[in-house]
C-alpha cells in the first residue's frame, strides 16, 4: 500500500474511534503488517504534532507490546471543546458536579455520594454506569465507586495525570 494512503487511513481510523487503539487492533482494521504499521503510526504522529497548523496530535499511553494510539485536540485549543461542551452538555451540571465528587473521593460508597448529592444521585450513577465510566462493586447493602478505564479515555487522562485523580 503506498505510504500516504496507509498514513491517510490511519488518520481516518484513529478520528473516527475517538479512544485508544492497540497495534493489534489497528493492524486488524487496515490488514497491514504491524512494522509497516508502527513506522506509519510514528511518522503520522511526527507529522501531526510538529504541524502548526493542525489542532490535531497523536498520544500514546502504554509501552512497547501494550503501545496505544490516540487522536487528539492539542492542548491549546481545549478551550474550544469546553465551549462546544458547555453548549450541549453529554452530562448535565449537576451529573458532572457528582461526577467529580466520585473521582475525587474514590473509592467512594455509594451511599455517601447519595448522602452529599440526594437521591438523583442514583440516576446521575446509573448514567454514569451505563457509559462506562464507573466501577461498582457490591459493599454490604451498597456499592463501592470507583472510576474505569473508560473514564480516563474519555476525558483523555493519561497515566501520569491519573495518579493525580487516583490517591
Amino acid at each position: 500500500m503506498e505510504e500516504n494512503n496507509l498514513t491517510q487511513k490511519i488518520e481516518a481510523i484513529l478520528f473516527i474511534a475517538a479512544r485508544f487503539l492497540t497495534l493489534t487492533e489497528l493492524v486488524r482494521l487496515t490488514d497491514i503488517n504491524p512494522l509497516s504499521l508502527k513506522e506509519a503510526l510514528e511518522k503520522l504522529k511526527e507529522k501531526l504534532n510538529n504541524d502548526e497548523n493542525s489542532a490535531l496530535k497523536i498520544v500514546t499511553q502504554g509501552e512497547d507490546e501494550n503501545l496505544k494510539y490516540k487522536m487528539d485536540v492539542k492542548p491549546e485549543f481545549h478551550y474550544l471543546i469546553n465551549k462546544l461542551a458547555s453548549g450541549q452538555d453529554e452530562f448535565t451540571k449537576a451529573e458532572q458536579e457528582t461526577l467529580a465528587i466520585i473521582a475525587y473521593k474514590q473509592p467512594v460508597k455509594q451511599s455517601l455520594v447519595i448522602k452529599i448529592r440526594g437521591n438523583k444521585g442514583y440516576d446521575h450513577i446509573k448514567h454514569f454506569m451505563e457509559a462506562g465510566l464507573l466501577k461498582a462493586k457490591k459493599l454490604g447493602h451498597t456499592y463501592e465507586l470507583n472510576l474505569s478505564e473508560k473514564f480516563y479515555d474519555y476525558f483523555s487522562i493519561n497515566k501520569k495525570e491519573k495518579n493525580i485523580v487516583e490517591k
